[in-house]
């Protein structure tokens, strides 16, 4: 309410001590990104949605612009109160504005904080192990992981598995590193994803439906995606990049030979049947519909 708005104009908000290029632009793409990644969570758990073809991109359209404009609105907040150097020196910059101006409440901001995290945690749990449930249902990850808990009757192989990576990633202790590192693989499937697309609607024409979107955001978002891989390694090469490019094309390995050509090692069995006692899991007694 002060209207304190110096840093909000173009000269200041921009002003940096070196040229942008745009291989900059691209890195910092990345950190944005992270912020509003989850937005294709939803279509993992389309098997758990009533009426899909109306709910899930009814709740896509609705919630998508309401987090853009609340994390807009909060940005403004920030750099209405402090500098941007101020914020780059910040370890935690909401918790710098709570106890810079909200005194004996400044407690508020860190259990927001921790409310959204957990929340953002339960979310990513959620939608992706049924990513993997899903992927082994249909034979493309271990047996294993395509069973539901007995009585709870939830994924829980697919949830430890994806509790194991996520402590695998945080091994490095280094938040930027995961952050770039997550983004560019990340983008490297959103962009195989939006080009699948475009090669289905040609090839598979007749296909049946629930969902059609113009082929022209698909093309624009491979443009996108190709932009948001390249840059940063040219911004900033690293070896890391070439780490992540070959760990992901080293599961053409595990692909053909398990996939493709469906050899099942004979002692997967036994393993499998360890785990399923270890785990109390079985196979669901009726496959979900696909959508």
């Amino acid at each position: 309410a002060l209207g304190n708005t110096p840093w909000l104009t173009p000269d200041k908000a921009f002003q940096t001590r070196h040229t942008i290029t745009i291989s900059d632009v691209g890195l910092a793409f990345y950190q944005g990104l992270w912020a509003y990644d989850g937005w294709n969570n939803l279509n993992f758990v389309t098997e758990e949605i009533q009426n899909p073809a109306r709910n899930l991109p009814l709740a896509i359209m609705i919630s998508i612009p309401l987090v853009t404009l609340l994390y807009v609105l909060t940005n403004v907040a920030y750099f209405s109160v402090m500098t941007p150097s101020e914020v780059l020196s910040s370890g935690a910059v909401a918790v710098t504005v709570g106890n810079r101006y909200l005194g004996v409440m400044s407690w508020l901001i860190p259990v927001s904080v921790v409310c959204s995290t957990f929340g953002a945690c339960n979310g990513q749990c959620f939608a992706t192990s049924r990513l993997c449930y899903t992927a082994a249902r249909k034979g493309h990850m271990v047996e294993i992981l395509s069973m539901i808990h007995v009585k709870l009757l939830t994924p829980s192989p697919a949830l430890i598995f994806n509790a194991f990576i996520a402590l695998i990633m945080i091994i490095p202790n280094d938040f930027d590193a995961i952050i770039n590192y997550f983004s560019f693989a990340a983008w490297m499937f959103y962009g195989s994803t939006f080009l699948a697309h475009i090669v289905m609607r040609f090839t598979q024409k007749d296909a049946e439906r629930q969902f059609r979107s113009p082929v022209i955001f698909s093309a624009l978002l491979v443009l996108a995606s190709l932009y948001l891989i390249v840059a940063p390694i040219i911004s900033e090469p690293d070896l890391w990049y070439l780490y992540a490019a070959i760990f992901i094309v080293a599961g053409l390995l595990f692909y053909f030979p398990f996939v493709h050509f469906g050899w099942n090692p004979p002692f997967m069995k036994y393993i499998t049947m360890g785990l399923q006692m270890l785990m109390n899991v079985s196979p669901p007694t009726e496959a979900p519909k696909d959508v």
